[in-house]
């Protein structure tokens, strides 16, 4: 069983940059591919960003829509995933998820929201 916790969302201007963190605990970490979600109003839940596990040489992949501004990390020793949100749009704003996958498991978080406007 692993839970997860999201913070660092908030309100933030076009612009402007946020870090989510997602802390881990419950498992070996290490083994999870970690991944971000998202969220907005009235639309589907959809993929943000990605980190494999070491066995995948925690390869990173990304949406278009993000590619350039997002980063995702992890610190193993720390169970936690991170999100550096830069260059954020309007668009951005959504719940975003944490989720990790691993031995045929599928783990969520309960969502931080994060909001982009002036």
């Amino acid at each position: 069983q692993v839970v997860l916790v999201e913070s660092g969302g908030g309100l933030v201007q076009p612009g402007g940059s946020l870090r989510l963190s997602c802390a881990a605990s419950g498992s070996i970490f290490s083994r999870y591919a970690l991944s971000w979600y998202r969220q907005a109003p009235g639309k589907q839940r959809e993929f943000v960003a990605s980190i494999a596990s070491a066995y995948f040489a925690y390869s990173t992949n990304y949406a278009d829509s993000v590619k350039g501004r997002f980063t995702i990390a992890r610190d193993n020793a720390k169970s936690t995933v991170y999100l550096q949100m830069n260059s954020l749009k309007p668009e951005d704003t959504a719940v975003y998820y944490c989720g990790a996958q691993g031995g045929g498991n599928d783990y969520w978080g309960q969502g931080t929201q994060v909001t982009v406007s002036s």
